[in-house]
């Protein structure tokens, strides 16, 4: 696998000029008539809408959509979010940028049904991920969806369905898949260089007790300003409550808090570079240990998951999730490990460290395994924080959606990445809820706690 970054426009230039002289290209270069006429021509401006205009959406996709507009030839034209104060400083601020008005709508549907956009961002509650993209969908607009994709496997199943059944371009937010380092670490265990993964080793640990934490904005929020129904969505009726609106993390069902934010990122890595679609079991335990402030989900969290084939037990690796958000450096970590050595995705090196030297190999009569040290590629860092700009694997995310949206080839993170994190993450926040292990019915396509469908 080369893991030179093609120039896009060359290939751009490159599909279209064979497009123009007739020639038949693969199927997985293959445009439709109607996807050519939106790449080609003097109408051919991709125009963007923003379905809830969050931090994520404004620190992240802002920057990360206008390093890659103007070449691309997109435009953002309306901003639809049911909180009038949001609604408002999305189009204002959209404006400042572009240059132009921004329509700002009071709700999707007012969105979709003038028929105003081709393409969306969707960055709102985790819980409603899932739900909006459907709509997009539904509404025949190709979707740059954040993650976690689904919260609960009745969403999941259903996005899944629905995009599978449309013709929709489809970006799930994991944007380690558009790393050079991760590519390069995808390439390397693939090509068996580095043996069975025996063991991953995931870390996320911040020291911010402000983080998901908005109380200058909460008593901002008002019940007559926004459309507290819409909200919720599928979940379950409740009293208007500011705090689980706008700190929507620290509260199930409206979200896992640290597997559906981070675990669900990091997670994402071993289903991409092992092929498993799931883990095969996960127990967990943990607490509310430090912010007493009346939060539901934890700030403290470690995960154990086995991995390996169904069919096959005797074969597997574990994998290990702990974060806490008290005492960390905000420094997310992933090192994998065979017993060869390890792979390291902080410091982007291939190291010989803890593998099967010669001596002890010798006591057994069997060969040794050390890794030779080498570099996997320039280190691209993961920036953790929601205040951090469009830090260069978004941008380059972002970047693969729109010319995904343009080729109408399959993004870095399809909707099949999200399927599967999700999986993980629902198995994870239900041994949570549980204290029990949880595992993946491959038949329902349901997780299961003590041989019981988990229900929230």
């Amino acid at each position: 696998m080369s893991h030179e970054e093609p120039n896009p426009r060359r290939l751009f230039l490159k599909q279209t000029a064979l497009a123009s002289a007739g020639v038949l290209l693969a199927p997985s270069m293959a445009w439709s008539a109607s996807s050519y006429r939106r790449i080609v021509g003097a109408n051919d401006r991709v125009r963007v809408g923003v379905v809830g205009f969050s931090d994520r959406h404004r620190s992240s996709h802002i920057p990360s959509f206008l390093n890659h507009y103007k070449e691309l030839n997109f435009d953002v034209v309306g901003v639809s979010d049911i909180w009038k104060k949001r609604r408002e400083e999305g189009a204002a601020t959209w404006k400042e940028k572009l240059g132009h008005d921004v329509t700002a709508y009071r709700n999707n549907e007012e969105m979709y049904d003038k028929k105003a956009v081709d393409a969306v961002f969707v960055s709102t509650a985790d819980f409603q991920h899932a739900l909006h993209a459907i709509e997009a969908v539904k509404a025949g607009c190709d979707v740059y969806c954040e993650k976690p994709f689904a919260e609960t496997m009745e969403d999941n199943r259903a996005a899944l369905k629905a995009i599978k059944a449309s013709k929709q371009i489809v970006q799930i937010g994991s944007q380690r898949r558009s790393g050079a380092n991760y590519h390069a670490a995808d390439a390397y265990i693939k090509s068996g260089k580095f043996g069975d993964i025996k063991m991953v080793e995931l870390t996320w640990n911040v020291n911010q007790p402000g983080r998901w934490r908005r109380p200058d904005l909460v008593p901002q929020l008002k019940e007559a300003d926004t459309d507290w129904k819409r909200f919720l969505m599928n979940r379950p009726a409740d009293a208007f409550d500011a705090r689980k609106y706008l700190e929507f993390r620290l509260f199930w069902p409206y979200s896992s808090g640290l597997p559906g934010q981070w675990m669900s990122h990091q997670i994402d890595t071993v289903h991409w570079f092992t092929g498993l679609q799931h883990p095969r079991s996960v127990v967990a335990n943990g607490g509310i240990y430090m912010w007493k402030d009346g939060r539901k989900n934890w700030d403290t969290l470690t995960a154990v998951f086995d991995y390996g084939p169904q069919n096959d037990p005797s074969n597997g690796f574990q994998v290990t999730f702990g974060s806490r958000m008290d005492n960390g450096d905000e420094h997310p970590a992933e090192i994998y490990y065979s017993n060869g050595g390890e792979l390291n995705l902080n410091t982007n090196t291939v190291s010989p460290r803890g593998g099967l030297t010669k001596k002890f190999a010798d006591d057994m009569h069997i060969q040794p395994f050390l890794l030779p040290e080498s570099s996997l590629s320039a280190v691209e860092p993961v920036i953790a924080s929601a205040n951090t700009g469009g830090d260069k694997l978004t941008s380059n995310h972002v970047r693969n959606w729109m010319e995904c949206v343009r080729s109408r080839q399959q993004p870095h993170a399809p909707v099949e990445a999200g399927y599967s994190h999700s999986i993980a993450t629902i198995m994870t926040n239900a041994a949570v809820h549980s204290g029990m292990k949880a595992t993946f019915d491959e038949q329902t396509q349901e997780v299961m706690v003590g041989g019981k469908v988990f229900k929230y």
